[in-house]
Order: C-alpha cells, then sequence, then structure tokens
C-alpha cells in the first residue's frame, strides 16, 4: 500500500529550514522560520521560564495525566492574559492546546462537525498552515485581499469590498489579532473597528490568531482587535500560542478561548470542544502550562517576565529601523521605509521570487519565497552582509529586466 504513496511537497517554511540546516557555507543567514533569536542568533530560555521551572520542580509530585481541557490555573490566567482581566470569564469555554496551531485544530474540527456547510474567510497572504487545518478539518476555504498592489499597506478597501460582496451568514473568517503572518501590516484602532462591525453585519464568527500577543506594542496595547471585535459580536474563537511570548517552542503550549453568550452555552461549547480533544490527542502536555501558570499567577515573576518580552520586542524594533538605514547605507535605489509600519517578527520585503532564490544561491541568504523575512533573525553582525546582498540582488535583477 505505501508503495503507492507519493512523496509530498516540502514545507514551505518549515522544509526551507532543513535546506538551510544542510548548507555547508560559512556566514549563512536564516530569516525564514518564526523563532526570536536575540543578538548572537541564539533562541535562549528566558530567565523567568528557568525560575518557573525550578520551583515546578522542587514541587511537583506527578506526572499524571491532566484533564481533557488541560490545566485548570493555565486556562484562567491566560485567559485574563489574553481576553482581559476585567472579562467575564464564565462565558469562556477554556481549552489548553498542543500551541497554537492545536488551538485552531480543535476549533476547526469543532466547526466541521456542527456547522458542516460553514466557509472559512483568510487573509491574501495568511500563515500557509492557516488554510491547510481548515481544508483537513472539511471546510470550505476563501480569500479576502488583505495587502495593495504595492504589497507596503493594507488593502482596507479591497478586503471590506470582498466581504461585503461575496461573505455570507454562518461564515467564520480568520483574523490575525497582531503581527499579522506573514506581512507585519495590522489594521488600526479604526479600522478594527470597521472589520468588527462589518463582520458582524455580515453574521461572521471571528477566529481571532493571537500568536504574538506583546511582540506588537505589548500585552495590553495588542488586544486592540479582541476589544472591537468583543463590542460587536457575543461569539467568537480567540486561539493562543505562548510559543513565542514565553519562548515555549518545543513545549507546544496554546489555548483556545470560545466566547458564548452565556454561561450555560459556555459549558456546552466546552463539552464539545473536549469531545473533539479527546479524539485527537485526548489530553495535552503538563509542563509548558505550568510553567505558563507559574509565571502569570506570582506577582514577581510577571514583572520580570514583562521585562523580558519587552526586551525581545524592542531588540525586534530596532533591527527593522536599523535594517531600513542599512538598505540607505548599501545604496539601495528601494526605499524599505514601509517596514518601519509593520509589527511583529515578520516584514514583508517586496522582494520577488527570483530575488529571493538569487539570494538563497549565491549567498546563502534564506527567506521565504514570497518576501518574507523574520526580523528576529537579523543581527547587528549579520545585518551589513544582509544588506549588501539584498542591495545586489535587487540591482542585479533590474539590469536583467
Amino acid at each position: 500500500m505505501f508503495e503507492s504513496i507519493a512523496a509530498a511537497p516540502p514545507d514551505p517554511i518549515l522544509g526551507l529550514g532543513e535546506t538551510f540546516q544542510k548548507d555547508p557555507r560559512a556566514g549563512k543567514i536564516n530569516l525564514t522560520i518564526g523563532v526570536y533569536q536575540d543578538e548572537q542568533g541564539r533562541t535562549c530560555i528566558l530567565d523567568t521560564v528557568k525560575k518557573a521551572e525550578a520551583r515546578l520542580l522542587a514541587s511537583e509530585t506527578t506526572k499524571g495525566y491532566l484533564g481533557i481541557d488541560g490545566l485548570k490555573d493555565f486556562a484562567r490566567l491566560a485567559g485574563e492574559l489574553a481576553l482581559g482581566q476585567d472579562y467575564p470569564l464564565e462565558r469562556v469555554a477554556a481549552v489548553q492546546t498542543p500551541g497554537g496551531t492545536g488551538a485552531l485544530r480543535v476549533a476547526a474540527d469543532f466547526l466541521a462537525v456542527h456547522f458542516p456547510n460553514m466557509r472559512v474567510w483568510f487573509s491574501n497572504p495568511t500563515w500557509p498552515n492557516h488554510l491547510g487545518i481548515f481544508q483537513r478539518a472539511g471546510l470550505e476555504s476563501k480569500v479576502y485581499p488583505y495587502l495593495s498592489d504595492d504589497k507596503t499597506s493594507l488593502d482596507m478597501t479591497g478586503m471590506i469590498d470582498a466581504l461585503e460582496r461575496e461573505a455570507r451568514a454562518g461564515d467564520a473568517i480568520v483574523l490575525h489579532a497582531c503581527c499579522h503572518n506573514p506581512t507585519g501590516i495590522d489594521p488600526t484602532a479604526d479600522q478594527w473597528s470597521e472589520i468588527a462591525e462589518l463582520t458582524a453585519q455580515r453574521g461572521l464568527l471571528p477566529i481571532l490568531d493571537f500568536a504574538y500577543q506583546g511582540f506588537g506594542d505589548g500585552p495590553g496595547e495588542d488586544q486592540v482587535a479582541l476589544k472591537h471585535i468583543a463590542a460587536h459580536h457575543r461569539e467568537y474563537f480567540v486561539c493562543s500560542s505562548f510559543s513565542k511570548n514565553f519562548g515555549l517552542y518545543s513545549e507546544r503550549v496554546g489555548a483556545l478561548f470560545g466566547v458564548s453568550p452565556t454561561r450555560d452555552s459556555a459549558e456546552r461549547l466546552l463539552s464539545q470542544l473536549k469531545q473533539a480533544i479527546r479524539v485527537n490527542y485526548s489530553n495535552p502536555p503538563r509542563h509548558g502550562a505550568a510553567v505558563v501558570a507559574t509565571i502569570l499567577g506570582d506577582a514577581g515573576l510577571r514583572a520580570e517576565w514583562l521585562a523580558e518580552l519587552a526586551g525581545m520586542r524592542e531588540r525586534i524594533h530596532k533591527m527593522r529601523h536599523s535594517f531600513v538605514q542599512g538598505m540607505r547605507a548599501a545604496g539601495c535605489e528601494t526605499d524599505f521605509s514601509f517596514l518601519l509600519n509593520q509589527k511583529g517578527m515578520f516584514s514583508y520585503s517586496g522582494l520577488t521570487p527570483m530575488q529571493v532564490d538569487w539570494l538563497k544561491t549565491q549567498k546563502a541568504i534564506y527567506m521565504v519565497g514570497t518576501g518574507r523575512m523574520n526580523v528576529a533573525g537579523m543581527t547587528p553582525d549579520n545585518l551589513p552582509i544582509l544588506c549588501s546582498a539584498i542591495a545586489r540582488a535587487i540591482a542585479e535583477s533590474t539590469v536583467k529586466a
């Protein structure tokens, strides 16, 4: 049976990372996978995580299974972080999941069972795994415009027009709550208000992917999308990830929050989410969630974590500015100042697939074919090399054109 199976294409992002690892060239630069790196190019463990782990090592007494919905303290504290401490959590069905990806899949499985004719709308472009998750669950996918023609700003008019024209009541829409992946381009507060009002008028179910809370302007500031959605919608999903803001990539810590109109409907929703989990991974892992709960539940550790998070956010912001300045210093004719309005780890550079391929082939510089760059992969040491190479790639392609 297996002899008849064709090889699957490599993942467009993780596959590039594997190719990068095999590249023997010295000085290679990886701007592909969405992992935070410090100025030495390392993905280190946060000090607060180390402290929390030490407490857990000294105090934990069991490795027994968690319940289907996960660690209770984690769900409560993670819910307060994502939705706000004043949010009525009794109206929220909260489950711990294996990362933000797991949260999206649980939501997709639930929707496919109970609303099989639902269509799910995604921005064009979006994180490549978004469409795959919901399509594998059996739901039809639709896309709405997101980028302007010059790929440097939000096409708000195109987005609104497409949803007004084609979206129908009972559809769902996946929205990036902050730090849009892959573009780094977020709506303004006024635009979020317009989006929330329109999606409510059209009868759409919002699914907010909150993978980068704290990497935009701060944990509270990054809730702007949720606040506008909450003001117009009585029902929506929020999918949170703790890979980036806690650096817990390998621990796979996430949460799904189903906001419901009443306490009773939230309890029924929770029972159905638990059923979807039971036939998937049965129950989630304990360690990473316990780390997050320990940090968020201790005022001292929480303050230290917020400072560490601010340090990561500020380094990304600094490297984005340094890149724009570096491209000017390299004599590049392209003005990259539009990147300064982008947020989070990713930026859409505007580079063409041909230019991206030239950088990989000629200079061992890896980025996604769309021109998406992980700004956190830039360091003071590799930035001059990177800027010089990109300037040359642009110049070479201009000459050939």
